[in-house]
């Protein structure tokens, strides 16, 4: 017999290794529903994820049984698929951030929408990354970095995620350029030197306004939202068609925008889990940075 052991025998031994029994089979399942998540649409075979998440065909397959008896996953009878299931987004409606950050920006972003005729973004800090809350969308069909409400993208990759690491603490901004830079070349970030540069400017402006060409005939612009401390905890983002947000639009695209943003800022809570601030500690570091 020989000594080689697969990723399913590395996730038991885990299990009887560590502290909290099924700690190594909790971030697999986790990768395995946002795999599932990215194709909802059109579902995927056991062969697909496995290959998504990078386990064997037999674990993934054990896991997703595991996921169908707590009713998160679900697999079509005939076709095989595998989808998200119903329970998942009865989970996720029931944690939809009532009375936070969502609910909050809401009427604004209906506001946004209605007078600048625009699909209207609202993103928030979730680690090293953006995350769409939230959007309203208008009338010309466009495209963006996040996609959809649950979409998220490397801070420093498009207006919205700019906005918000430009006005973070300057520890916490350092930090997450140095983790970040590795991860946002090839999308409109060219260095280091490039990153910081847009960042300086949207400090000196208040807001982040730029068409890097990475999205076809996209432009977009973006403020962000401060709490009392003057620390930014979301961005309320425009996206549309290029030839929409020209020289001559664009400062009262912007001015809409503060003048919504600076109503929401003093009325953010602290401690909405939304606006959770900091990446894990030591995040960067077992992510390889």
């Amino acid at each position: 017999m020989s000594g080689a052991t697969t990723q399913e025998d590395e996730i038991k031994s885990g299990d009887e290794q560590g502290d909290a029994p099924g700690a190594g089979m909790l971030p697999r399942a986790f990768a395995l529903v946002r795999a599932l998540a990215s194709h909802q649409a059109s579902g995927a075979r056991v062969t697909q994820l496995a290959k998504m998440v990078g386990l064997t065909q037999g674990t993934t397959h054990r896991i997703l049984r595991a996921l169908i008896v707590e009713g998160v996953v679900e697999q079509d009878e005939r076709s095989k698929l595998y989808r998200l299931g119903v329970d998942f987004f009865a989970l996720a409606a029931q944690a939809g951030n009532p009375g936070g950050m969502r609910m909050l920006c809401r009427p604004a972003l209906l506001r946004l929408c209605a007078s600048l005729g625009e699909t209207i973004f609202l993103l928030a800090k979730s680690g090293f990354d953006a995350v769409c809350l939230d959007l309203c969308e208008g009338p010309f069909p466009i495209r963006s970095f996040t996609n959809d409400v649950g979409g998220r993208i490397a801070l420093g990759v498009g207006q919205g995620s700019l906005a918000i690491l430009a006005f973070l603490p300057e520890a916490e901004r350092e930090e997450i350029i140095r983790f970040n830079v590795p991860r946002i070349r090839g999308h409109g970030v060219l260095d280091e030197v490039y990153l910081r540069t847009e960042i300086e400017r949207v400090r000196q402006l208040g807001y982040a306004a730029r068409n890097s060409g990475v999205l076809e005939g996209m432009a977009g612009v973006a403020v962000p939202i401060l709490d009392r401390t003057g620390t930014a905890v979301a961005a309320l983002s425009v996206g549309t068609l290029s030839s929409r947000l020209g020289d001559d639009r664009l400062p009262m695209v912007v001015e809409l925008l503060k003048r919504q943003a600076d109503s929401i800022g003093p009325l953010t809570n602290p401690f909405d889990v939304a606006l959770k601030r900091r990446p894990a500690p030591g995040l960067g570091a077992a992510l390889g940075a």
